[in-house]
């Protein structure tokens, strides 16, 4: 039987893989964080997208070194996300030591610990997660992590502190005004834009100089919703942009001013444009 170190660097280059990620560091990141921490004593619930959720055999930790969505809150479906796509997500990130972060939904602070390993000890972690039973793990998950703080907040009101990135895994209509007035000069917003049922897409935006940011869609993706950030008619709008354009046709995101003939999907006070 293999070891468990063995097991997580098999996993590490695995999702890396499935992800195509490029930059090393990511893999090394999923490589030194242990899994187990954060999902609970197995057996675990796994789902399987062919069948739905089903248990592991047994509590041996290789089930866990798989590219598998592990269940956090089955009623609520909540899950420790698909390892592939947060390894995809976080190599376009492209997070630099000394950084600071924000990770809107924590959950129970697995994907938070690798941000933290990304921007190392002399960069920040702000992690906010609204479950409280959620919250209460994270903040015991990542107690030992100095450069890491939560908050049991939504994260999509208010005034968040400055950051050089922002990575939200929960679903949104649209980009919040408080997470675009937070991210500086340069700085990355990363996150699922999703309408209210079928595949939505992890968008990465990131702040310029001039009126327009540069945007593009990183993956299709699929995420619980984030509250707050949610929006009945921009939904409808996505469910029928998403199903009839292609999402790798966009190119950037404009802010308080009229869409044109390049638009690709508008809503309240913004719009995605194809130029």
């Amino acid at each position: 039987m293999a070891s468990i170190e063995a097991a997580r660097h098999y996993y590490a280059r695995l999702v890396s893989g499935q992800g195509g990620v490029q930059d090393p560091r990511v893999t090394d990141a999923f490589a030194a964080t242990p899994r187990e921490r954060f999902v609970g004593d197995g057996p675990w619930t796994v789902f399987n997208f062919a069948g739905g959720y089903m248990e592991t055999p047994s509590d041996d930790h290789a089930w866990l070194y798989q590219d598998v969505l592990v269940a956090l809150s089955r009623g609520q479906g909540i899950n420790n996300g698909m390892p592939s796509l947060h390894a995809r997500c976080l190599n376009a990130l492209a997070l630099r030591a000394g950084e600071t972060v924000l990770h809107i939904g924590t959950g129970t602070g697995y994907y938070t610990s690798i941000l933290a390993s990304l921007v190392g000890p002399a960069g920040s972690v702000v992690g906010y997660e609204i479950e409280p039973e959620l919250l209460a793990k994270a903040k015991t998950n990542l107690a030992e992590l100095t450069n890491v703080s939560m908050q049991g907040v939504s994260g999509t009101s208010g005034r968040l502190p400055p950051c050089d990135a922002i990575y939200v895994n929960a679903g949104a209509t649209h980009p919040v005004d408080a997470w675009l007035d937070a991210v500086r000069p340069g700085g990355r917003l990363l996150f699922p834009l999703t309408p209210d049922q079928g595949l939505g897409g992890m968008l990465l935006l990131t702040r310029g100089d001039g009126e327009a940011w540069p945007a593009r869609f990183v993956c299709a993706a699929a995420f619980i919703p984030c509250e707050g950030a949610r929006d009945p008619q921009t939904a409808g709008a996505l469910a029928n942009t998403f199903w009839r354009q292609s999402l790798w046709t966009v190119r950037s995101l404009h802010r308080g001013t009229a869409p044109d003939n390049s638009c690709w999907v508008a809503g309240s006070g913004w719009w995605l444009s194809t130029r």
